[in-house]
């Protein structure tokens, strides 16, 4: 029996050897484009990391140079000068009379005189004009304002204003907690407040911004005067309290 041959099968493409897939037409949109369009990749973000980084680092070591060069500022300041807070006194407080109308209007007159000393022996505090007010537990009974002055090295100024209250409204609660300190035995307690704005002055060449400074002095019992000469009160107990006061932004501290 003789074998038979068989041609090979026809090689397909064009001869080169490498097989090759005609598409089928019509052609889809995503067969024309598949080839052209580059392949999407997607963008690093180390790199915004590594800025954002670079940022937060360079200004935490800057906040940290300024703390520093304050707190050396501050410590030069202190051996140089020794600052020490002013002090302040009631020395005296008249009262010539404090009402209540049926209405709850408060009338009022107060003369008061407070000592302020500057202990230190090479600064200058220069003062603001000062709020000062009388409160009665926590009834605002009187306000005034003493002018702005200077206070010099190792100095005691002795400060003196009227306080009045002319037809101020009180709410109920506060006319009738006023009321039964006006019948005490022990006399009407008294609270002065001052508030002002201070800067310090050295040497001619240092002047500090300015700050705020509350003083609160408690421990004032006066009785109501009966006629027309006016109460001295007592003020052997008062005791006042000075209070740096800082504003950052709407927070005072």
């Amino acid at each position: 029996m003789t074998d038979r041959v068989y041609p090979s099968a026809k090689p397909a493409g064009n001869g080169t050897g490498a097989a090759t897939t005609n598409p089928t037409f019509p052609a889809t949109k995503a067969q024309l484009y598949s080839n052209a369009r580059p392949a999407y990749r997607p963008q690093a973000s180390h790199r915004r990391r590594s800025r954002l980084c670079s940022c937060c680092l360079w200004l935490t070591l800057v906040i940290v140079v300024l703390i520093v060069l304050i707190a050396i500022a501050a410590a030069v300041f202190y051996v140089l000068y020794r600052p020490q807070r002013p002090t302040f006194s009631v020395t005296s407080l008249k009262l010539s009379y404090l009402n209540l109308t049926s209405s709850n209007r408060l009338n009022s007159k107060f003369d008061i005189t407070v000592d302020a000393r500057n202990p230190n022996k090479k600064l200058v505090y220069v003062y603001n004009p000062m709020a000062i007010a009388v409160y009665s537990d926590d009834v605002d009974v009187g306000d005034g304002v003493i002018p702005s002055f200077v206070h010099g090295k190792k100095n005691t100024t002795v400060l003196k204003t009227k306080i009045a209250s002319n037809g101020k409204v009180v709410d109920d609660s506060s006319a009738s907690e006023l009321k039964k300190g006006l019948k005490s035995k022990n006399g009407l307690p008294l609270k002065i407040k001052l508030d002002t704005k201070v800067k310090v002055k050295a040497g001619g060449w240092l002047k500090t911004p300015k700050v705020g400074v509350r003083v609160s002095c408690d421990g004032i019992r006066v009785t109501p005067p009966t006629g027309k000469t006016p109460a001295t009160a007592s003020t052997s107990k008062a005791k006042c309290k000075v209070d740096v006061r800082v504003k950052i932004w709407k927070l005072t501290f």
